[in-house]
């Protein structure tokens, strides 16, 4: 299978670049500079989409860079490289001669509105009761494809991704090493995870399955709160996890509306990633982590 990935060389697009190509599938990647094997968005804008059997947008500024402000700039800019992109591509296949037969387009559980009482499956309706909640209702929204097109459209909304080499675990490792980790805010949010093979696995289950479509929570079965991830990743490191994180100093760095992400949570059910099929490698966050970890 031909297969176009947008955000290709992220945490995410890496993995799934290496497994799609052990799988024998020919990949290219959209970025920003053309290299082997690349094309770049610019290319896409001013041309017809290339020949593909399926297409995969991974791309989108990172929501929680320190280094960035949360202000109306950041917030444009999260929008332009999740919306702008995805709209690109939906135009772009509806306008070919052979259009592809599958759009995978990345999404967030931040579609779902904070909660530590709602059970969230892929049935919840889209919600504006933020601006993270309406950024990512807008960016499954410019996913969408004329009736008459019959490309088959795939939205997965990612939660936590769990893996070595980049996201959380990248992130905390060193101070969870030097007993340094601890509970986020209260503890008691929901911390909606996956790990990165079924990440990749999921995305791969939908490429080869005509009968996959629609929304698919990327996340794990096994449901945990943020206090319950803490003790798990401490006991797999084999250290104590005994230092918490106040809530002010994430609220200080990201912004109070960025750092609900982290101090407020969802508990998000992957109901019909289980219905269509897909066998997770990881249901258990132990397991898990003691797969990363080891």
């Amino acid at each position: 299978m031909r297969i176009l990935i947008g955000g290709g060389t992220g945490f995410i697009g890496k993995a799934l670049v290496g497994s799609l190509k052990q799988a024998g599938h020919d990949v290219t990647i959209i970025s920003r500079t053309k290299a082997p094997g690349r094309i770049t968005w610019n290319d896409i804008t001013m041309s017809p989409l290339p020949e593909c059997e399926a297409v995969v947008n991974l791309a989108g500024e990172n929501i929680l860079n320190p280094l960035r402000r949360w202000n109306e700039e950041f917030i444009h800019d999260l929008r332009q490289s999740r919306i702008e992109t995805t709209k690109t591509l939906a135009r772009k296949i509806a306008d070919a001669a052979k259009p592809p037969k599958v759009f995978i387009s990345s999404s967030a559980v931040g579609f779902y509105p904070t909660s530590e009482t709602v059970e969230y499956t892929e049935d919840f309706p889209p919600s504006s009761s933020d601006t993270l909640t309406r950024l990512c209702s807008d960016w499954e929204d410019s996913a969408n494809l004329p009736d008459d097109c019959k490309t088959r459209v795939v939205k997965v909304r990612i939660g936590v991704v769990l893996g070595r080499n980049g996201g959380v675990i990248q992130q905390t490792i060193w101070p969870y090493w030097l007993g340094l980790g601890g509970v986020i805010g209260s503890g008691k949010q929901y911390f909606p995870w996956i790990h990165l093979d079924d990440m990749t696995g999921i995305i791969m289950h939908a490429l080869v399955n005509d009968h996959v479509t629609g929304v698919l929570n990327a996340v794990a079965p096994e449901i945990v709160t943020n206090d319950g991830f803490t003790k798990e990743y401490a006991r797999a490191l084999w250290r104590p996890a005994i230092i918490p994180a106040p809530s002010f100093v994430f609220n200080l760095v990201y912004g109070k509306e960025r750092a609900k992400l982290l101090l407020e949570g969802q508990k998000v059910i992957p109901k019909r990633t289980l219905e269509l099929g897909y066998s997770y490698k990881f249901p258990q966050l132990k397991g898990a982590l003691a797969n990363i970890i080891n």
